[in-house]
């Protein structure tokens, strides 16, 4: 199979492009013949840390989406030719490749409705977002929510998420993404090259925090007694400055119930793909690149197939 991979830790330009073997599924596997998968900023994370990884070549990728091509033994909920998305479970990757070895139990249908490209765009940052929003933060309708860093894939979702559950929403984001950023729903948004977003004051029952920093930290200032904040980009987050305020750290386990919950939302027009930008897999060093700079919009998507 073909597949983007790496050799040794470094610098995007580590990233190569070759034959690797097609993978074998084992039993309660499926085996997904990839046509999309997206980049997340953990797979750049993977690639430049030494020391992470001991056995070599190396497949990155967490979403994928794709079509069932084999079956290991006791999979009795998929047909080959089923198309399916999902998201790696923790501790594997692979997404990255023609072909890619998944338990079939975290795998979930995929719809029609749904491109390949937007379900491996909404894979992880789906999940992440519905398990902080909805799981995690306990949005309430009526609430006040800011999310940091709007116009990121994750933030994305989240926003539209809380939008559905019938919060308001006010985002961070660079003027150029105003509009895209109000577009998901955000009721206000603030650009936070130009303006302190803590000067909108103790307002936000609860903060989205997908920035890390700085911004992390100051998070806490805008919120209202008793609010509470999810960090996804803090490692395992910040300790509450205060008992009037609660700090938590989203778990996003993978699983089929949550992918399922996002068909359902996809379906009834409430989250919607994020903006994509597509690369094929010769191009992933481009995509890391892009990725590792922070400052685009919506998500990264291999076109595999």
């Amino acid at each position: 199979m073909k597949a983007a991979y790496i050799e040794q830790h470094g610098g995007p330009e580590v990233l190569a492009y070759g034959d690797l073997p097609d993978p074998t599924p084992a039993p309660g596997e499926i085996l997904v013949a990839v046509h999309a998968a997206s980049v997340n900023g953990a797979d750049w994370k993977v690639r430049a840390s030494p020391g992470r990884l001991t056995d070599f070549p190396y497949v990155l990728g967490r979403d994928f989406s794709g079509v069932v091509s084999d079956l290991g033994e006791g999979v009795d909920d998929f047909e080959v030719g089923d198309p399916v998305f999902g998201v790696c479970d923790t501790g594997q990757e692979g997404a990255y490749a023609e072909f890619l070895a998944i338990k079939a139990s975290i795998v979930a249908r995929k719809p029609d409705s749904m491109p390949h490209a937007e379900a491996a765009a909404l894979g992880l940052a789906s999940l992440t977002a519905l398990v902080s929003i909805e799981d995690t933060l306990k949005l309430q309708a009526g609430e006040t929510i800011l999310v940091q860093g709007g116009a990121g894939g994750v933030a994305g979702v989240a926003i539209e998420v809380a939008k559905h559950i019938g919060a308001r929403v006010i985002a961070t984001a660079r003027t150029a993404n105003h509009d895209y950023v109000r577009s998901l729903g955000a009721d206000e948004v603030i650009d936070y090259e130009a303006r302190d977003f803590t000067e909108i004051g103790r307002v936000c029952d609860a903060v989205f925090e997908t920035v890390g920093g700085d911004v992390a930290t100051r998070s806490f200032e805008v919120l209202k007694p008793g609010g509470r904040i999810a960090f996804i980009a803090s490692g395992q987050g910040l300790p509450s400055p205060s008992p009037d305020f609660t700090s938590l750290r989203p778990k996003v386990d993978r699983d089929r119930p949550h992918l399922e919950r996002l068909v359902e939302l996809y379906e009834k027009g409430a989250v919607h793909s994020p903006e994509l930008t597509t690369y094929s897999l010769e191009d992933a060093e481009a995509a890391h690149r892009v990725s590792e700079g922070r400052h685009f919009r919506g998500k990264l998507v291999f076109e595999v197939r």
